[in-house]
């Protein structure tokens, strides 16, 4: 086992909030993801800064996990760290939020702008990962 890259480890889960604050801004699908969750832009103000340290500590987390599964696979190359962001997805994140989405009766469109942010989210972070070891 390799020893962890802290740096990478950090500007990986930067990068994975700075792709956040992207893809739920005005422009880009903001309004849309309100809408399906139901909630008014004024709950969301109020509810940000807790789920912003929430997310920072989670992007953390996120990365670091990653970046074990990634050095227990010897994944050195961007490809690698794509196709195992990938499949980190696909069998996690995917799986139990589908589940979850179906149990909860929450729109199917809410699940894909989420799970769309996240699975970008761990295909780039997959690769500044492993291409950084």
């Amino acid at each position: 086992m390799h020893a962890m890259n802290w740096l990478a480890v950090l500007v990986a889960a930067v990068v994975r909030m700075i792709l956040g604050a992207a893809w739920f801004s005005p422009p880009v699908l903001l309004k849309p993801w309100l809408a399906a969750a139901g909630v008014s832009e004024s709950e969301m103000k109020a509810r940000f800064p807790r789920a912003l340290a929430a997310d920072v500590a989670g992007s953390l987390l996120m990365a670091y996990g990653l970046a074990r599964i990634l050095n227990y696979a010897g994944a050195n190359s961007l490809g690698f760290g794509l196709a195992l962001g990938f499949l980190v997805w696909v069998s996690f994140i995917a799986v139990t939020s589908f589940s979850a989405m179906l149990y909860e009766h929450r729109p199917f469109k809410l699940w894909l702008i989420g799970n769309g942010y996240q699975l970008v989210a761990l295909l780039v972070m997959g690769a500044i990962l492993a291409a950084w070891s």
